[in-house]
């Protein structure tokens, strides 16, 4: 059977999307549009931006022009990294599910949003029913908030407790990120406006994902959204400016989910601006017989994510239409070749 590269829209082309591009280029996908709201880039060369050794031939356009880039790039797939939450991503996954255009996000929220964003997920899960096409969310936590404990509690004879730690660079994913983690924000503010929010953080996603993983029925989720500081000025390179001594550097969400089965799921995720010396880090122990703790220091954070899409990628064409959250799709594995058949 003869085989063609798989065709894919870039949509975001900042420094997550810069790293797409790098790694669709080595696995042989043929990258044929790409996205972005940064004016900076607006023109360019994909391959210029993803600073190649040559380019692409594909030029960055603006969000206004999405619907000409679907129109004109038979695209078989499209990776978004824009935005966190279902609001903000729906219109572009209604975009693609219009084309019947596969999709796949880096958005949390995209991960496992069936509560968070029942009404959204649902009406997306229609329309990509109905245009054959298959929408989901993946990234960092696809593996290591997910189906790395799934892997884990597999080996494990009973579980009471799973304690997870996660932390990352804050300036690593843009300024829409920072801004959501409150980087800059006095304590007050960050209180009225970061800490009295209801909306959900990563994890909430990524502990709802594990439940439905591990046949897991939640009886009660609850979070806190905490600031980050430290005693010294630290600047953003995101949002290009100093943040003073005891501003918020970030956010730390703590997540706690009690399920009827009697496992309780506790999940501490950390974003923020690193202090000289400080390192991403990922840290889960399962409490029970026995008690297991894996520890990743300094992962790779944001090229694990998207080294996990690309290679979602071959699963994500073969998996049934509609929004299919990852848990109900095998673990991602590892890719060579990016080509559907012909």
């Amino acid at each position: 059977m003869s085989k063609r590269p798989i065709r894919v829209i870039q949509w975001g082309c900042g420094l997550m999307g810069q790293i797409m591009i790098r790694y669709l280029r080595d696995k042989g996908a043929e990258l044929v549009g790409a996205i972005d709201r940064n004016a900076a880039r607006r023109g360019l060369d994909a391959g210029e931006v993803a600073r190649l050794d040559r380019p692409l031939g594909v030029r960055i356009r603006h969000p206004e022009e999405a619907d000409a880039v679907f129109r004109e790039a038979r695209a078989d797939v499209c990776i978004l990294c824009t935005r966190s939450t279902m609001p903000e991503l729906v219109d572009s996954l209604k975009l693609a599910a219009h084309h019947g255009v596969n999709a796949i996000t880096i958005g949390e929220e995209a991960f496992y949003p069936w509560t968070t964003s029942k009404a959204l997920t649902e009406e997306l899960d229609r329309l990509a029913r109905s245009s054959d096409c298959t929408l989901t969310g993946s990234g960092f936590q696809d593996v290591f908030w997910g189906n790395l404990i799934a892997v884990l509690a597999g080996s494990t004879q009973r579980i009471t407790r799973i304690q997870g730690l996660t932390r990352y660079n804050a300036d690593d994913y843009g300024s829409a990120l920072a801004q959501k983690h409150g980087i800059g924000l006095d304590p007050e503010t960050f209180a009225a406006r970061i800490g009295a929010s209801n909306a959900p953080s990563y994890v909430w996603n990524s502990n709802e994902w594990l439940c439905a993983r591990l046949g897991w029925r939640v009886r009660d989720i609850r979070q806190q959204l905490l600031p980050t500081t430290h005693t010294e000025a630290l600047r953003s390179t995101s949002l290009d400016r100093e943040i003073p001594a005891g501003h918020a550097t970030g956010m730390k969400a703590v997540v706690v989910v009690e399920t009827h089965e009697g496992p309780v799921i506790e999940t501490h995720c950390e974003g923020k601006l690193y202090a000289p010396g400080e390192v991403d880090l990922n840290e889960w122990t399962l409490q029970g017989e026995p008690e297991t703790t894996v520890t990743i220091r300094k992962p790779a954070t944001p090229e694990l994510t998207c080294a996990t899409v690309v290679n979602r990628l071959p699963q994500l064409l073969a998996a049934p239409p509609g929004f299919i959250t990852t848990d109900r799709l095998d673990m991602a594995p590892h890719v060579t070749r990016l080509e559907v058949a012909a």
